[in-house]
């Protein structure tokens, strides 16, 4: 399908049939992922009844990149693939996907007018940091002069080491992995992950004051940063709850668990 800015966007559906529909799920994939990043994760929806959307959010996988890039460009993006599912659904959002979600979700309400609804919202470990400990300003600019330069590969190890914050020898086993070559293919998507995170590390009081339903999700054993800022989103929040999630380990979602989650909180079928 095609975004606001023409924009192709390339979306993997899957899910009961025309003749016995389920509500649509879009699963808005984290740093460094593609839809074939979510299969499992599509699966279990729809063993759960529910249409599986997964796409591939832009400089990403089968989809285009159109300049100049703004957060806003990737809410029009998940605005386009509700609207191709019928106008309505849930949003699943995973880490860098779960803020991208939250905008998409606020895109929605303040343009009814667009018929597109988000019947609920759910945040997978959004990587908030409410002011504390935050990137450099300036790292969606290094990262995009480390892509200008044709260092995808630094550029993917810079955003690893400040915007994730993974440890320097993990960072160096990735990048030793045959896996690293696949990331370097993804490096611009960096700088949108990193330009996201900017607009949303402390989300703003239109963000906060969302009126849709919205179910914060949190692991365990996952990063420091992750379990702080899911209650403090949630505190700040009066749409949200928290929901702990003990089978989502390491920042992964489990496919099965949170299906069902979505499942016990959203009905299937509308």
């Amino acid at each position: 399908m095609t975004s606001a800015d023409g924009t192709a966007i390339a979306v993997h559906r899957s899910g009961p049939s025309a003749a016995s529909p389920g509500r649509p799920v879009v699963i808005v994939g984290g740093a460094f992922s593609t839809a074939a990043d979510a299969s499992a994760l599509s699966d279990a929806l729809v063993a759960q009844g529910f249409e599986a959307v997964a796409f591939d959010r832009r400089a990403r996988g089968d989809s285009g990149d159109t300049q100049p890039y703004a957060p806003e460009r990737e809410a029009e993006d998940v605005a386009a693939v509700v609207e191709a599912v019928g106008g309505s659904a849930i949003l699943l959002g995973h880490s860098s996907g779960a803020m991208v979600a939250l905008l998409a979700a606020s895109h929605a309400a303040n343009r009814p007018e667009a018929g597109t609804a988000i019947v609920h919202l759910f945040l997978s470990e959004p990587p908030m940091r409410f002011g504390q400990d935050e990137p450099a300003a300036d790292l969606p600019e290094r990262l995009q002069a480390l892509v200008d330069e044709g260092r995808g590969g630094d550029a993917v190890t810079t955003f690893q080491l400040e915007g994730v914050g993974l440890p320097p020898q993990m960072v160096e086993g990735i990048k030793a992995s045959p896996l690293f070559e696949h990331l370097t293919t993804l490096a611009q998507s960096t700088v949108y992950d990193a330009t996201v995170a900017a607009a949303t590390s402390t989300p703003s009081e239109a963000l906060l004051a969302l009126p849709v339903p919205t179910t914060v999700l949190v692991g365990v054993e996952t990063m420091p940063v992750l379990e702080r800022a899911a209650p403090m989103l949630v505190e700040r929040m009066p749409s949200a709850t928290l929901v702990h999630v003990p089978e989502s380990k390491n920042h992964a979602i489990d496919p099965p668990a949170t299906a069902a989650i979505i499942a016990d909180r959203c009905p299937a079928v509308a």
